[in-house]
């Protein structure tokens, strides 16, 4: 396609016909290496891949790498306990449980996450009130948290989104003001830290994730931690069918003590065990190449790294900018959409595309369990709970929606396994469209 500023000159835009700065796929994150390998390996000659008991036995706390990993994990993070399960969605949900919900209680949450950080509550009744997140840190705003308590509050639900810590001084105060618990999904951040404490550990409750994209990468699995020896109890009852164990292991209090099977593998814990031995190194590497990337894309007017807030470190699920149309002078779809011509998508992940995203997720509160109000069974419960008229509205969050509709992008692209070349491609790719961003208009 000609360049429409001079139709006798073909365009340098890859989107426009032109040749892309990168034609070769990037790597893939690869972080599983032999130490791995042997761990699974010693795992499968010992013939035990799971050694869970449904009732109270000593197998009920699981085989000896689980075990294992929760005693390494809890010392790593600095925590009392640590509760392995197979995921961080059953972490949250086990959470949820474990604080004693009543149907009808509300939880204040995010509308920027994975959903199940908004949908926790309803597997116990609880109410999902939705406050809007910080403008630039993306993690809960805690004036909203506040204007959004009501007397029904029972928890508040924060995320570290991207790798950032949430603002734990502002809310754990308000939290404590109020006498409400603090559930941190810390997923997208092990490793990251606020005033010297980890990520994970700043709430009552800590939910790590081990799946496939995150830091700790084990193929599916996550850990809860915890300070509070009864909330630990209660997590490991709820993740090993409760039920069945609380008459002969003595509980009498048997609230929300119907239990699951959230029980990770001794092949899972086994290969979390050498994943955590490597996450200060590879947390590392994210960072160095974060600060690369953000060196050179800060010199584009309009694009900005989004900033670290201040006393925090982040560890970069994904690398967060903001994007400002009126000064870069072309939409953001426009724009990133010829940056990604310019590149190439990821081994193991081709059907993706480039790791190049934009929005990251629309507002929660816009899926149709909240618009239509209909989680379990057809008369709208646990919503028809609620104690005031419920607002799912568009215009709720402003800060989420402009940054959905408008104003945010991020990459993947400086996962460990991404060389100097690599990263230089990325910016190239950035400075070669900026440089001809008036063939988009």
């Amino acid at each position: 396609m000609a360049n429409p500023k001079n139709p006798n000159k073909k365009s340098v835009l890859a989107i426009r016909g032109g040749k892309p700065v990168r034609t070769e796929l990037f790597p893939s994150c690869r972080v599983i290496g032999k130490e791995e390998k042997e761990a699974a390996c010693r795992v499968i000659d010992s013939g035990v891949l799971s050694r869970y008991l449904g009732c109270w036995d000593p197998d009920f706390m699981g085989g000896p790498e689980v075990q294992i990993l929760e005693k390494e994990w809890a010392e790593h993070f600095g925590v009392k306990h640590a509760i392995a399960v197979n995921s961080a969605t059953s972490g949250l949900i086990s959470a949820v449980g474990a604080i004693g919900t009543e149907p009808g209680d509300e939880f204040i949450v995010t509308p920027w996450s994975m959903s199940i950080s908004a949908t926790a509550p309803l597997f116990y009744g609880g109410i999902p009130v939705f406050a809007d997140i910080e403008p630039e840190h993306f993690c809960l705003d805690p004036e909203d948290v506040r204007r959004k308590i009501t007397p029904r509050t029972k928890a508040i639900i924060a995320v570290d989104l991207f790798g950032q810590p949430y603002d734990a001084d502002a809310i754990n105060q308000i939290a404590k003001e109020h006498n409400l618990i603090v559930i941190e999904d810390a997923a997208q951040a092990p490793g990251a830290k606020y005033k010297g404490r980890y990520a994970g550990t700043l709430g009552n409750i800590g939910v790590y994730s081990l799946n496939y994209h995150k830091h700790i990468h084990t193929g599916e699995g996550g850990v809860i931690v915890t300070n509070d020896d009864g909330l630990a109890d209660r997590l490991r009852l709820i993740r090993n069918h409760a039920e069945a164990v609380v008459g002969d292991k003595g509980n009498k209090d048997l609230v929300n003590m119907i239990g699951y099977n959230f029980r990770l593998t001794e092949l899972n814990a086994a290969i979390a065990r050498e994943q955590l031995k490597k996450l200060e190194k590879l947390n590392a590497e994210r960072q160095k190449n974060c600060a690369h990337v953000a060196k050179r894309l800060a010199k584009l007017p309009g694009i900005k790294p989004a900033p670290t807030r201040k006393g925090a470190d982040h560890v970069y699920y994904f690398q967060p900018f903001l994007f400002d149309e009126k000064v870069v002078g072309v939409s953001r779809k426009s724009f990133l959409e010829a940056v990604k011509a310019e590149l190439k998508p990821s081994e193991l992940r081709e059907q993706e595309g480039v790791l190049l995203n934009y929005p990251y997720v629309k507002p929660l509160y816009m899926l149709p369990i909240f618009q239509k109000r209909i989680a379990f069974g057809k008369g709208g419960y646990p919503f028809n709970l609620a104690g005031n008229p419920l607002n799912y509205a568009k215009g709720l969050c402003p800060n989420a929606e402009r940054l959905d509709e408008k104003s945010f992008f991020s990459h993947q692209l400086m996962r460990p396994g991404s060389s100097q070349k690599d990263l230089d491609d990325v910016c190239k790719a950035f400075e070669k469209v900026y440089e001809h961003r008036h063939e988009l208009s």
